[in-house]
């Protein structure tokens, strides 16, 4: 990789004004735009302290060979030529979304003599009416079966209509209703144009207008006592109303807006979308996408917004409701595209609000599918495995991996967690909590010291011999079962950086395991991989299916020792509060954790409410309520033991 400081350009030389810059690797490809109000100082960014940049932006600008900028007018300019270059050199350092699926189209030709209906998916053309896109095909196929009862237009190819016209007899959807057959002359064109404008005008939200004319002329039609035709009208108003009933109004009806939801994990970011017309939800799509910069969510909004009302062909709507606050310039380039005004908000109370929590609930969720399928996937797995080995220079993959972290609050109640990750898999069964009793106060470094020593003792005292030269003792002679401690990690990985990194080598130097056991530590701010008596880090690809698996380990270990860490803290804390409290002993205790469930609740009751717990008397509901009222800042949820701020 090519050092920054022999293509940094030199001191005064960027100009101040906006634009838009190019990096180049040393074959000449562009591997990252970016626009800037202020080109020196953004990027004299890029060439500071390494130490001080993020992952992804030391990994750009050390594959990169050379910067070049322009400078343009304004910030308009630079958003709208920054996008023009990520869509012409596609540069493999900006995030790009990928749709994760072929949405469908409700499509009307419009152009045609005889317009149809149909389906479909795919690029858009001209002379044709687009609605949607939708979620899923059959909901909408069904919606359009339902709604050629009320508006029969035309649904046939091209071929079927053809054939239809030459043998003067019209297919089986004329012979059941669905289909005005103008292929035989029972409508005229203009008539059956007609038709398909209604059509048209419902899918566009005109929905209380056909309603209101259908039921108009079905109580006409009664009154002259046609009632064949007001058995046809009501059975096609129970249709409208059934569609209807499918595309809930969530907002008011004369709102056409599109609402995005973003989540973010640091390594891939997904973004979802509903599009909403006439207040109601008539579409919605999902993108997930691999994090391949460090930009924040604000100019991923940007090149997001950009893309789908461009190459999606997504029309902008006059309101677009997002969870990420937008930039002014974006406002005035989707203005210029729209040709009216556009308003890009977030909303913080109502209906707006609830329905973008809804689109951020399900950006979440299929960022969560998306990594269990990633973790699931066993061709991903192994990849990963052999990533790791080969970054490390391990003889072969690790198969088992073991994580260790350490959590406190401020040295007190310090534990330590080990999770186990077998074929790149979480084993559960062989995670392992870690109390640290050998000192107090905030030494990482020395509880990461014991954890290991604890855990990698066992290992030794399971094994025969000293040498251990007839291998584990993996079954309990007394107990028959298997004796977890017994299997040897091939890889340990502790939750930091050079530190804790060389305290772990000690340990399995002093142990006489250094031979046996790899190590290394992943830094949570950089995600930086150190490996012992390395000067620098291992620096994995971005995209690397081996950093995301040590990321996962990493993660799950963190988790699972601040869930210990706050079980044992809500648990001295219940205790230290109600063990004051005179004449309370275990049993009323327990009456006191089912009866209220929560600190909070307890603290919020009243001496006569405390008095109706079983066992309980007035003087004793006293104490209790004295010695709980003081008790603030915290609330504990008394039958699972999680903490929470007040």
């Amino acid at each position: 990789m090519a050092d920054p400081s022999t293509y940094r350009p030199r001191p005064g030389s960027i100009p101040t004004d906006p634009g838009v810059y190019r990096f180049f690797d040393a074959f000449g490809n562009v591997i990252y735009v970016g626009k800037a109000k202020n080109l020196r100082q953004r990027l004299n960014s890029y060439f500071a302290d390494p130490a001080s940049l993020h992952f992804r932006t030391q990994t750009m600008v050390r594959t990169a060979a050379r910067v070049e900028w322009t400078v343009v007018a304004n910030e308009l300019e630079a958003l709208q030529l920054e996008y023009t270059w990520i869509q012409e050199y596609d540069p493999r350092f900006n995030v790009k979304y990928r749709d994760d699926k072929s949405y469908p189209w409700l499509a009307v030709t419009w152009s045609e003599e005889y317009p149809r209906v149909f389906v479909g998916r795919g690029a858009k053309k001209r002379g044709t009416r687009y609605f949607g896109p939708f979620g899923q095909a059959w909901a909408i196929r069904e919606t359009v079966d339902m709604l050629l009862r009320v508006f029969p237009m035309r649904s046939c190819t091209q071929g079927v209509f053809r054939n239809a016209r030459s043998a003067g007899r019209p297919c089986l959807l004329g012979d059941i209703g669905k289909c005005s057959a103008p292929c035989v002359g029972r409508v005229s064109e203009e008539e059956h144009r007609q038709i398909v404008a209604d059509f048209c005008s419902f899918m566009g939200g005109n929905t209380a207008g056909i309603i209101g004319q259908l039921e108009h002329d079905m109580l006409q039609a009664s009154a002259d006592l046609n009632f064949e035709k007001a058995a046809v009208l009501r059975d096609s108003l129970g249709a409208l109303r059934r569609v209807q009933e499918k595309n809930t109004v969530v907002l008011g009806e004369d709102t056409r807006a599109d609402v995005v939801g973003f989540a973010d994990d640091g390594q891939q970011v997904a973004v979802q979308v509903f599009h909403i017309h006439a207040g109601r939800i008539t579409g919605e799509r999902g993108w997930v996408a691999d994090r391949t910069d460090d930009r924040d969510l604000t100019e991923l909004l940007e090149s997001f917004l950009l893309q789908l009302y461009r190459e999606f062909d997504v029309a902008v709507p006059p309101l677009i409701l997002s969870s990420v606050e937008a930039e002014h310039t974006l406002v005035e380039l989707l203005a210029v595209q729209r040709g009216a005004k556009v308003d890009i908000r977030v909303p913080l109370r109502g209906n707006k609000r609830m329905l973008l929590d809804t689109v951020v609930k399900n950006a979440e969720m299929a960022l969560s599918q998306r990594q269990t399928k990633r973790a699931s996937d066993l061709t991903t797995r192994n990849r990963a495995l052999d990533e790791v080995g080969e970054a490390l220079n391990l003889p072969s993959p690790p198969l088992r991996i073991e994580c260790y972290d350490i959590s406190h609050t401020q040295g007190s109640e310090v534990v330590g967690s080990m999770v186990v990750f077998e074929d790149g898999m979480a084993k559960k069964s062989d995670y392992r909590r870690f109390i640290i009793k050998s000192f107090e106060g905030s030494n990482d470094v020395a509880a990461m010291d014991e954890v290991l020593r604890r855990r990698l003792r066992r290992l030794l005292d399971d094994r025969p011999g000293e040498s251990g030269g007839e291998g584990p003792l993996l079954i309990d002679p007394t107990t028959g079962a298997p004796r977890r401690f017994s299997y040897a990690p091939a890889l340990i990985v502790v939750d930091g950086g050079l530190p804790q990194v060389n305290a772990a080598q000690a340990v399995l130097d002093d142990l006489g395991l250094a031979d046996e056991i790899a190590l290394c530590g992943l830094a949570k701010r950089l995600e930086e991989v150190w490996v012992p008596g390395s000067e620098y880090p291992v620096i994995l690809p971005r995209a690397s299916e081996g950093l995301y698996l040590l990321q996962r380990v990493r993660d799950e270990a963190h988790r699972f020792a601040i869930a210990h860490h706050r079980s044992r803290r809500a648990k001295n804390m219940v205790a230290s509060t109600l063990d004051t409290v005179p004449g309370l002993g275990e049993m009323r205790r327990k009456a006191l954790l089912t009866y209220f469930g929560s600190l909070r609740k307890l603290r919020a009751a009243t001496p006569e409410e405390i008095a109706q717990v079983p066992g309980f008397g007035p003087r004793l509901a006293e104490a209790v309520f004295a010695a709980v009222a003081d008790t603030g800042g915290e609330a504990i949820n008394l039958a699972t033991g999680e903490v929470t701020d007040t």
